[in-house]
């Protein structure tokens, strides 16, 4: 058995505070996890940078951060309305506020993927790009913060794994049962962060079939997640759904699985090779201008 290191999810204590008018009395706190998900956005937009450069991007470079905040808001907005859906419906209902007490943890993948979905149909309509084309632009960009979230996870001790009897098992502090359970965290910062970076950069470093790094994320991010789950423990609200065994988690990930492959069959049967306004075509876009006058 491992020993859990002792880190303090909260990386920077600001004091406690007394909000004039209202006598309320406020701690505000920085934990890790919020750290985390900074840090991957900061990721994504370096990364995003890079490729724009690529002759087949959708984007150019002067678009990149308002691409980043609007899928950033996509993540947040949809990871929050994504967890009380799927899994704390019964509090949503008996309390709605509850959906804006985002300091209370609470944040879902699956809602934070429809989140991203809707924000770059959004800012694709908004450039004049297409959906299917930014969708595989940012998916490469996605892995690192689901790592780095996922690592978040492991510092604050929370959604670990079930008990377990392999040399690496830890008891996590929080842990009411005090039991020792896989580091499933780690398991899931390696797979759905930093393997899935690796196959889908690799992947998208040359033109691709329109939608086949999107399906491609689907597919990966399904089959990782929907294994990681025979090792965590499931929703103590939810518990096991189907057969017995069948945790929420791999409920939601069997439809993109299946779209995945969906995706990429079709694919690479009918769609082009993406015509891109990065790099070269920006480049040549700009020159055009010039000439014409255009500012």
């Amino acid at each position: 058995m491992l020993t859990y290191p002792q880190i303090d999810p909260v990386a920077i204590d600001l004091g406690t505070y007394t909000i004039p008018f209202i006598d309320k009395v406020v701690h505000p706190q920085i934990h890790w996890y919020g750290i985390m998900y900074l840090l991957g956005f900061l990721a994504a937009w370096r990364l995003a940078l890079r490729r724009a450069a690529k002759p087949w991007s959708p984007v150019i470079k002067s678009e990149v951060e308002d691409m980043i905040l609007y899928c950033a808001i996509g993540v947040v907005v949809g990871g929050r309305l994504g967890y009380m859906f799927f899994y704390d419906f019964p509090q949503l209902v008996a309390e709605p506020l509850s959906l804006l007490r985002v300091w209370e943890g609470g944040m879902s993948f699956h809602g934070g993927l429809v989140g991203v979905m809707v924000a770059a149909a959004v800012y694709a309509r908004k450039v004049g790009t297409t959906f299917p084309a930014l969708i595989d632009f940012v998916a490469p960009l996605v892995p690192i913060g689901l790592g780095l979230g996922r690592i978040g996870n492991f510092i604050g001790g929370e959604l670990w794994g079930r008990p377990t009897d392999v040399p690496w098992g830890m008891v996590f502090p929080r842990d009411p049962e005090q039991l020792v359970r896989h580091p499933s965290q780690l398991y899931q910062a390696t797979l759905e962060g930093l393997v899935l970076f690796c196959a889908l950069w690799w992947f998208s470093r040359k033109p691709r079939p329109r939608l086949a790094v999107g399906g491609l994320f689907l597919l990966l991010y399904g089959i990782f997640r929907f294994s990681v789950e025979f090792v965590r423990q499931p929703d103590a609200q939810i518990g096991y759904e189907w057969f017995g065994w069948m945790t929420r988690g791999q409920e939601l990930c069997l439809p993109m699985i299946a779209a995945g492959i969906a995706i990429l069959v079709w694919s690479y049967r009918t769609q082009p090779l993406p015509k891109g306004r990065g790099g070269d075509a920006a480049a040549e876009q700009s020159k055009k201008q010039a000439k014409s006058g255009v500012r």
